[in-house]
């Protein structure tokens, strides 16, 4: 038996013991898990001071029964608990226990085994890099982990349920398969290993059609392939399939269709007979050369037209003009082709070839072209006798007959069509000749050459066209009938009279005012003496932009814009255009209402000025800035006392606003600080209808007249405001 002394002692020892443990809770003593599969969990714990060996006990929370226990030495801080059942949670405990026994410090974690190990029942390749494996579902996996091994090297792939493939392998190449079971506590152990091949990988083919009816295909070797397999088929469906079984790495299909597109596939064998991947390949036969080429020569452009029966599967065709060393190309994808800048008094010869993506056909047989002559060179004109001209010139290759032309200055032409390189013309006096003279064979007519002139005493002359410079300058174009003569072009209107003078054919008047009408005529002088006048040519320009234009908005939407009357003009088309639309009108009047209008806009401003005969001024004025745009969401909240406040959305913060209530009981306005959206007005009768309006002010002070009106009912309680009510916009509102 103990003395009182020695039990007092060791109820102290017991009573520090229980102390020292409960206060373990904050010693730091902690556990973790570094690794689990299906029947093994591993722990570690750091060091814990005075613990002479430490003890994991294991317990399955789900199951009656099973729990583990294990014991580890002070040096010992990690341990394994194995014999667990898969799939299972366990709430595991681990104790620091000190020489004496006692329990120093604790902790407990909960931790759940991974699934139970899977069963491979088949794995198989159908591609050269993937190995697809099937296997029966294991309770509580979220997933499966495949891998497939190769020597030291492995790739892995995670997938949700069987069948599962893994990707990324080496064509035939014997693999290790093997598969764990995953959910949230881990992975389980590999499942017994299955070997699979992958099938050989597919031939890599580089097709090119040799002719027309024929197609090369060739690859290179691939591993451990015994035999290649190549079919071809019409890409249509049509025909028949050509297929051929060889060792080789190359071999050519013939007798097929010209420009026809061909399907290729191939793929390898191994000394089995197993296939591996096919290759696919799209590849076009060269085309037949086109037939019944025709050439067609347009002697006014130098240029010939060539055309050609299409031929199958062509893509585009090329036509080649050979002259010597000299080769013209025309390329297209119709079946006709314009071949340019062909010279003059040549032959050419003219070939076709057809192309597609397979290449090009033999060129036709080429087909003479000869061009038209050259225009005569070497051209004399001699008055031989009063009133004949004698024109001659020297002959050109390829040059049949020729036609002189001569052309008098009031447009009277005659020819003279010969063999022979001279002709006799009749002459009068006081014109001018234009005289050409032209070749001509089967392809056509000469270019034009040199045009000479010979001139008889001054002739009136004919105004041509009369064009508008610029503003308020007009040239005026007449055909110069004399040599050595001096025009003068006279504007009469009811604006006055306006003159230039010139010895060519043609002159410039100046500074004639906009919105007139003139009639214009011209005169011919020369030492010999005055023409008579010109026929008359009207002449009306255009007319006057206004000077002055006025826009004023009207609401938020409308704008008001006036203007002066124009000179010469008749009607108007007002233009106010922005980013965000358009505004237009056209009108008799020189006012318009334009609606539509976006408020805070900025917008340019345009108008054309139109005369009766509907010659256009285009007028630019000074862009235009629209009104800010009226607040939203005006409401009114009563404050303390007699106080109201207005609220609204402002439609920019750097807007400025007024606030106007109107009622029978009296007028209040205020104005909040820049960038805010509401206004306080302290003191105001109740018991009244009020009419509130909120309006942007401009950078001047200017307040906005047109903003929608609000009406609010203030009523009373007892002495002060009560309740608020809105009645609605305002009639006048209503109708804007």
């Amino acid at each position: 038996m103990c003395s009182a002394k020695s039990k007092s002692l060791i109820f102290i020892g017991l009573l520090f013991s229980c102390l020292e443990m409960i206060s373990s809770a904050d010693t730091g003593f902690s556990m973790s898990t570094y690794d689990v599969t299906s029947r093994s969990i591993y722990l570690r714990w750091p060091k814990f001071s005075g613990a002479s060996s430490y003890r994991v006990t294991a317990t399955a929370v789900n199951t009656v029964g099973h729990s583990l226990l294990a014991h580890f030495s002070d040096v010992t801080l990690k341990g394994t608990l194995t014999s667990l059942i898969p799939n299972t949670i366990y709430a595991i405990q681990a104790e620091a226990i000190d020489k004496n026994g006692f329990i120093l410090a604790e902790t407990q974690i909960m931790q759940s085994t991974a699934p139970d190990i899977p069963v491979i029942d088949q794995a198989y390749s159908k591609l050269s890099n993937s190995i697809t494996v099937e296997w029966r579902a294991v309770p509580g996996a979220t997933g499966y982990l495949l891998t497939a091994q190769d020597g030291d090297s492995f790739v892995e792939t995670v997938v949700t349920d069987s069948p599962g493939t893994v990707t990324g392998l080496k064509p035939a190449t014997l693999y290790r398969i093997t598969i764990r079971s995953i959910n949230s506590g881990g992975k389980s152990q590999p499942s017994p290993f299955r070997k699979a091949k992958t099938v050989l990988a597919a031939p890599i083919l580089s097709v090119s059609s040799l002719s027309c009816d024929s197609i090369a295909v060739s690859w290179k070797a691939v591993y451990m392939a015994a035999g290649f397999s190549v079919s071809l088929m019409r890409s249509d469906g049509l025909g028949r399939m050509l297929k051929e079984n060889t060792t080789n790495t190359s071999l050519i299909f013939t007798n097929l269709d010209p420009g026809t597109l061909y399907t290729i596939k191939a793929y390898a064998w191994n000394v089995n007979g197993i296939p591996g991947d096919d290759f696919t390949y799209n590849q076009r036969t060269s085309p037949k050369a086109p037939a019944d080429v025709q050439v067609s020569f347009n002697s006014g452009a130098l240029r010939a037209i060539v055309s050609w029966m299409p031929t199958e599967g062509a893509l585009t065709y090329s036509v080649t003009a050979s002259r010597g060393l000299l080769e013209l190309k025309c390329n297209t994808s119709s079946a006709s082709c314009l071949v340019p800048s062909l010279q003059c008094g040549s032959e050419y010869y003219v070939s076709v070839t057809a192309y597609n993506d397979a290449g090009s056909s033999k060129p036709t047989d080429p087909v003479s072209l000869k061009t038209i002559p050259c225009a005569p060179v070497n051209i004399s004109i001699e008055e031989d006798e009063p009133g004949h001209l004698l024109v001659s010139w020297t002959s050109v290759s390829f040059g049949d007959y020729y036609v002189v032309f001569v052309k008098s200055d009031d447009g009277l032409e005659v020819h003279c069509n010969t063999s022979h390189t001279q002709c006799h013309f009749q002459s009068d006096c006081g014109f001018t000749y234009f005289i050409s003279v032209f070749a001509y064979n089967k392809a056509g007519q000469s270019p034009l050459g040199d045009v000479f002139n010979y001139t008889t005493a001054p002739c009136s002359p004919e105004i041509k066209n009369i064009s508008k410079e610029a503003r308020s300058v007009i040239s005026v174009h007449w055909q110069s009938n004399n040599e050595a003569a001096t025009y003068i072009v006279t504007a009469r209107g009811e604006a006055g009279l306006w003159h230039c003078t010139s010895s060519g054919n043609s002159c410039t008047l100046f500074n004639i005012p906009c919105g007139s009408a003139f009639s214009v005529s011209a005169i011919a002088k020369s030492p010999a003496g005055q023409s008579l006048p010109s026929y008359s040519v009207p002449l009306e320009t255009a007319p006057c932009c206004p000077d002055e234009l006025m826009l004023t908005q009207v609401t938020q939407s409308v704008t008001n814009i006036s203007w002066s009357v124009g000179m010469g003009a008749q009607t108007y088309i007002m233009t106010l255009e922005s980013p965000k639309g358009q505004a237009k009108c056209h009108t008799l009047q020189n006012y318009c209402l334009l609606g539509c209008i976006t408020c805070s806009t900025n917008y340019t401003v345009s108008l054309k000025a139109i005369s009766e005969t509907g010659l256009t001024s285009s007028c630019t004025y000074q862009g235009y800035s629209s009104s800010a745009c009226c607040p939203s969401g005006v409401k009114l909240f009563r404050l303390s006392n007699n106080g109201i406040r207005v609220y609204w959305r402002a439609s920019d913060e750097r807007i400025n606003y007024n606030t106007d209530l109107h009622g029978s009981k009296g007028n209040f306005t205020c104005s909040p600080s820049s960038g805010l959206s509401h206004c306080d007005i302290t003191e105001i009768p109740c018991g009244d209808v009020y009419t509130v309006v909120v309006s942007p002010v401009t950078d001047k002070g200017t307040k906005l007249t047109f903003c929608p009106k609000r009406i609010y009912s203030v009523t009373c309680s007892g002495s002060s405001v009560g309740m608020v009510i809105y009645r609605g916009k305002s009639n006048a509102e209503q109708h804007v």
